[in-house]
C-alpha cells in the first residue's frame, strides 16, 4: 500500500500545527508503508519509503492579481501541477483547504480514494476573510467540496468531529476522530540555556511563554491584553511570528509597544524559531498559555506538557481534550459570541481571567510541580505519533 499526500507544508517551510502533524505523521507512517509528499516549495527527495516533491507557489502570472486573492490563485494553480503526472499511489492524503483542490482532482480523474484531515473549519474562522477577502468564499468553497466528497474525514478531536458533522453534508459514520501527537523522544525537557541567552531571558526570574502565529484564531492579542493584570515580577515571552495580515501585525506591535510603556519584561520574538529553541523555551517556562479562541486540537499544548510545563489554555474545541483541568492544567472558560466572529463576549473579564490563572500556577509551586508530571505522563499516554501513525494505515486499509 502506497500513499500520497497532498500539502502546503513541509520542512523547511513549516509555519503553523499542520504543518507540524504533517511532518511527524509522515515520518512515523514512512516506517509502515510507502508514502510520497507533494507540497508546496522546492523540495526533492527520497530516503527509504518516503519521497518528496515540492511545487512552485508564487507564480509570476498572479503577480498584477489582487494581494488577497494570490494565495487562492497560486494555491489551485500548484494543486493542478500536483496532479500533471499520473498518481501510483493507492489513497491520497489533503491537509488543509490550500491542498484539498489536489486531492478533489486526484478523486476525479484518478479515482483515487480521499482522505481528509480537518486541521480546521473555514466557516469556524470567519477572520480569515480578513486576510483572504473574496478569496475566503472560494477557500470555502473548495473545503466544503473536497469534505464532502471524501471517503473519509479525520477530525483531530471530538469536538471537532462534531463541527464537520454540522456545518457540512457528511456521513458521520465516515468521520473518525484520530488525534494528533508528537515524538516523545523529541519532546523532552532540556537543561540547555543557550535559547533564553540569546534573547535575554531571565533564567532567575519566572515566565509565562506563548508559542504561535500572530492570528485572531490564536488569541494572542488577548494575552497581550492579560499582561497588566499578571504579576509584574513574571516575565512575558511571546515566540509569535507569521501574521496573518499586515493589519494585525500592527494590532500586535501597537498592543506590545503599549504593554512596554508601564513594564520592561515583556519579550517579543517575532520569528518562528527552530524546534530545539522552542523546546528550550517551553523546558524553561514557568507557564505555557494557549489564550486561542478556536482551537481544533491545540498541539502546542501537548508540546508543552511534554516538556512538563503546567499549562494555562481558554477551554474551546480540542483543547478540552488534551488538558486535564486541574490536573495538567487550568482551562480558562471562554463565554463568545454564537455567531461570526466568535470572539469573547467580555474581553476584557476573558483576560483576567487568563492572568489570574497564570497567577495562580506562578505562586503555587507544590500544584505547578504535580501539572508537570501528570502533563508528561498523559502526553505518553495519548499522543504518541507510533499508535496514530497505526491508526492512519489502518482507515486507509479500510477503505481499499
Amino acid at each position: 500500500m502506497k500513499a500520497l499526500f497532498y500539502t502546503k507544508e513541509f520542512p523547511p517551510y513549516v509555519y503553523g500545527g499542520a504543518g507540524v502533524v504533517v511532518e511527524y505523521l509522515a515520518d512515523e507512517l514512512e516506517k509502515l508503508m510507502e508514502i510520497d509528499i507533494k507540497c508546496f516549495g522546492d523540495q526533492n527527495s527520497s530516503s527509504g519509503n518516503m519521497s518528496v516533491k515540492g511545487f512552485p507557489y508564487n507564480d509570476p502570472k498572479f503577480e498584477q492579481s489582487d494581494t488577497k486573492l494570490k494565495a487562492v490563485f497560486n494555491s489551485l494553480n500548484t494543486c493542478l501541477q500536483m496532479n500533471a503526472e499520473t498518481i501510483d499511489a493507492d489513497i491520497v492524503h489533503c491537509h488543509t483547504w490550500y491542498a484539498h483542490f489536489a486531492g478533489i482532482v486526484a478523486k476525479l480523474c484518478y479515482g483515487k480514494p480521499l482522505v481528509i484531515t480537518t486541521h480546521s473549519l473555514e466557516p469556524l474562522r470567519p477572520w480569515k476573510r480578513e486576510q483572504l477577502g473574496r478569496g475566503y468564499d472560494a477557500s470555502s468553497w473548495i473545503e466544503k467540496t473536497a469534505l464532502e466528497m471524501a471517503d473519509a474525514l479525520i477530525a483531530v478531536s471530538e469536538e471537532t468531529k462534531v463541527d464537520v458533522i454540522n456545518n457540512f453534508n457528511v456521513d458521520k459514520d465516515k468521520v473518525k476522530v484520530i488525534y494528533n501527537g508528537i515524538k516523545l523522544d523529541e519532546y523532552v525537557v532540556t537543561e540547555e540555556t543557550t535559547t533564553l541567552d540569546k534573547f535575554n531571558i531571565d533564567k532567575e526570574k519566572p515566565f509565562v511563554l506563548f508559542v504561535g502565529r500572530i492570528t485572531r484564531q490564536k488569541g494572542i492579542i488577548h494575552l497581550v491584553n492579560a499582561i497588566k493584570y499578571i504579576d509584574p515580577e513574571t516575565q512575558i515571552v511571546l515566540c509569535a511570528g507569521a501574521p496573518d495580515t499586515p493589519e494585525i501585525a500592527k494590532e500586535m506591535k501597537d498592543s506590545v509597544d503599549e504593554v512596554k510603556k508601564t513594564r520592561n519584561n515583556v519579550i517579543w520574538i517575532d520569528e518562528m524559531l527552530p524546534k530545539k529553541e522552542i523546546i528550550q523555551l517551553y523546558s524553561h517556562a514557568t507557564v505555557f498559555c494557549c489564550p486561542s479562541i478556536y482551537e481544533p486540537f491545540g498541539i502546542i499544548n501537548v508540546e508543552a506538557m511534554a516538556c512538563n510545563t503546567a499549562v494555562v489554555a481558554s477551554a474551546v474545541g480540542g483543547i478540552k481534550e488534551v488538558v486535564v483541568d486541574g490536573e495538567t492544567g487550568l482551562l480558562i472558560p471562554l463565554e463568545q459570541q454564537t455567531k461570526a466572529p466568535f470572539e469573547p463576549i467580555n474581553p476584557d473579564k476573558f483576560a483576567k481571567d487568563l492572568a489570574n490563572g497564570v497567577n495562580k500556577l506562578i505562586n503555587n509551586k507544590e500544584l505547578r510541580e504535580s501539572m508537570e508530571i501528570k502533563g508528561r505522563a498523559r502526553v505518553e499516554e495519548h499522543f504518541d505519533w507510533v499508535a496514530i501513525a497505526k491508526q492512519t494505515k489502518d482507515l486507509y486499509k479500510s477503505l481499499i
